[in-house]
């Protein structure tokens, strides 16, 4: 956020007119279009991304700012908006409209959010801080009066809390301070310190003066990553670039290391943010490339960028396409209506059945959402709509405005503007990824307001018996596909049910095995289901351990392996993998269902595959218990299984079971040590049994 010295005036307005001439192309950045939104402050909690903004009122020629925003995404692409979650108006002492940059941190369960405004009584700038217990407020006023100040250079914190446990709040244009917060977040020990603002710490200013003799400007946004702390900030003067400094401390020396971002975008102020989400290094900055946008009416915008192996930022460009979406979006679930990729036209609001929902709809306006995973397709569309006048059309689009037309969903009049009531239309036509557009027409002037929408998947999601997927290999692989290069292969040599089975062979390590991928329009993160499968080896040792496991990536990108059932399988005999109360991990994306031994390569079969609603119990062939040393399962163990073991070495047991019983040192294999273990055992010789070398 910009503080402009009154002598700087003209020449900021003389600028302002003409970068905000710059052309504007439609895009996915900014990734806010319904406001203009500044001064980003992205936040990482609970596996979401999180960006506080400051907000500029249409059609401002200053610094006119009531509130701040959040919005948040889970996939980079899609932003809910979570509305004002501060404003000027909650602080006593604060001056209306002066509601400049911020951010927010999560320290023991509590959000505390550092704000720079205006105090009514003496003028100047000073940092508040008001405290939520959640990231999506409501946040109060922690102490009625300022925390730091005022001071005409105090604007702009900062807040980082290192390993050890301490909290520094940075600060300030044209000056560069910090205080050493408390553990309550709220109050700071010892004095305002002044960091030197040196050529060799934060670079030279060409036209330099007394008070502005280094890049250094304002917007600082403090770090840290490894052993580097971070000092990124707006530089340079008008127009604002963006720059950054290191130091192997929290508080110095500084090292200027160069330019990040260039002066371009329309608005001559800048503020940044940097973090790291799902394994991404992402930076947030604002632009005046919004219809209306300028230098007091900017837009927030992100772009991805990876780290040199120094730990060095690159220099980032300023793109229209944004970051890549990390995850699609599932249309099977309810999805809020104000999570956004892009619009045209509409308005958010707050909903009377919480959260938000999208307002002032008129004909010809829409929603875009990215990237959503149809799977096998919909066969209904359904939305949560008001209105106070005539209603009107959703149109449901795939890729663009004008793409294929998936449904069209009539909009009555509800009676009121926070009156809702659902309706829905049939769907046709929409499988895989695609882009979603709602398009709304209907007559003059506002139509209907929206709180949320959601498909219904073609079938009910379930199969009739209830299953979400059921594999049974009858006509082929059924969708899954090799780990770890595994032949697969259906085979009618063997079968639980039914005439086949997958055949797993030429495996060359335990994780290989069969594989398939979890559509999101079933699976979803911290969800709780069943599963089932039959496994059976007839090629290996007396018993193998066979695991169901899930693959998937987590909240830092890193790939994870999660058990959802394991058993024994004794040679010969089909054993059932059951969990009928298997919940996927809450950082769970990418996901694959996949069967592997616990160790050795031996070739399996697998048969009636199936995943359903969580507590489905699936009937199937069960676990076999193995009593060791019960080898004429009897219950017990006593002189006459060492004897049955004793032929048995001679003659051979009579299957399989009977070897596992008999296999007391777990080898693998019945052989005499077992036989001669047995006997001490049953003859007291030894209390368990003990392995002869």
């Amino acid at each position: 956020m910009k503080k402009l010295l009154s002598g700087l005036m003209a020449a900021v307005v003389g600028m302002t007119a003409v970068l905000a001439s710059a052309p504007y192309i439609s895009a996915d950045n900014p990734i806010v279009q319904t406001n203009y939104t500044a001064d980003p402050a992205p936040m990482i909690y609970n596996d979401t991304f999180y960006v506080y903004t400051s907000h500029d009122l249409d059609g401002s020629t200053y610094f006119t700012m009531p509130d701040w925003k959040c919005y948040s995404t889970t996939d980079m692409q899609n932003w809910t908006d979570h509305g004002s979650v501060l404003s000027y108006a909650d602080f006593s002492w604060a001056e209306e409209n002066t509601a400049w940059a911020a951010q927010c941190i999560e320290r023991n369960g509590k959000f505390y959010f550092y704000v720079t405004l205006v105090p009514a009584a003496t003028g100047g700038r000073a940092i508040g801080v008001a405290v939520a217990d959640s990231p999506e407020g409501p946040f109060k006023d922690a102490l009625g009066k300022p925390l730091i100040g005022p001071n005409w250079d105090y604007i702009d914190p900062t807040v980082f809390i290192d390993d050890d446990g301490q909290a520094y709040l940075y600060f300030g244009n044209p000056t560069l301070n910090y205080v050493k917060l408390n553990e309550d977040m709220i109050s700071y020990s010892g004095e305002v310190s002044q960091i030197p603002l040196t050529t060799e710490g934060f670079g030279a200013r060409p036209d330099g003066d007394e008070r502005h003799p280094t890049l250094y400007e304002e917007g600082p946004w403090f770090y840290r990553r490894g052993d580097l702390y971070y000092m990124v900030y707006a530089a340079s003067g008008i127009p604002e670039n963006i720059c950054y400094s290191t130091s192997p401390t929290p508080t110095g020396p500084w090292t200027f290391r160069g330019e990040i971002m260039g002066s371009a975008g329309g608005s001559f102020t800048n503020h940044s943010g940097i973090v790291d989400y799902r394994g991404h290094s992402y930076f947030a900055y604002h632009t005046g490339q919004l219809p209306g946008g300028g230098g007091f009416t900017r837009s927030v915008c992100i772009e991805e960028f990876t780290y040199q192996p120094d730990g060095l930022i690159p220099k980032i460009p300023q793109t229209k396409e944004g970051p890549a979406q990390l995850e699609a979006v599932n249309p099977y679930i309810r999805n809020e209506a104000e999570k956004i990729c892009w619009e045209s036209g509409v308005e958010t609001e707050v909903c009377s059945e919480g959260g938000m929902n999208v307002a002032n709809i008129e004909k010809g306006d829409y929603i875009k959402i990215k990237g959503v995973d149809f799977g096998d397709g919909a066969e209904k569309f359904t939305a949560s709509i008001a209105s106070a006048e005539q209603g009107g059309v959703i149109e449901v689009h795939l890729d663009s405005t004008t793409g294929p037309i998936i449904g069209v969903c009539n909009v009555p009049g509800t009676g009121g503007w926070q009156n809702w009531q659902e309706v829905s239309c049939d769907s046709a036509g929409a499988s895989g990824v695609h882009d979603l557009y709602l398009v709304f027409s209907g007559g003059d002037g506002f139509l209907f307001n929206v709180d949320w929408w959601q498909f219904t998947a073609a079938g009910g999601g379930l199969t009739e018996e209830g299953y979400y997927f059921k594999s049974t290999f009858e006509n082929g692989e059924d969708g899954w596909s090799s780990r770890g290069g595994a032949s697969l292969q259906p085979a009618d040599t063997a079968a639980y049910e039914g005439d086949a089975a997958l055949y797993v062979s030429e495996r060359t390590a335990s994780w290989n095995g069969m594989m398939k991928k979890l559509p999101t329009m079933h699976f979803q993160k911290g969800e709780t289901y069943s599963f089932s499968a039959e496994v059976m080896q007839n090629e290996g040792r007396i018993s193998e351990h066979i695991m169901m496991k899930l693959e998937y990536k987590d909240g830092n990108g890193d790939v994870q392996y999660h058990t959802i059932a394991e058993a024994d399988a004794i040679r010969g005999e089909w054993v059932q993998l059951s969990n009928t109360e298997y919940t996927i991990p809450a950082d769970a994306s990418d996901m694959h269902v996949y069967l592997e031994t616990a160790d050795g390569s031996v070739s399996f079969y697998a048969d009636q595959i199936i995943a359903a609603p969580a507590g489905t119990a699936i009937a199937g062939s069960g676990i076999i218990t193995i009593l060791k040393g019960d080898v004429d399962r009897s219950g017990r163990i006593n002189a006459f299984d060492a004897a049955y073991a004793k032929k048995g070495l001679l003659t051979s047991l009579p299957n399989a079971i009977a070897e596992a019983e008999a296999d007391v040192d777990e080898s693998g294999t019945f052989e005499l040590v077992d036989v001669v273990a047995l006997i001490q055992y049953v003859t007291g010789k030894s209390d368990r049994f003990v392995t002869i070398e």
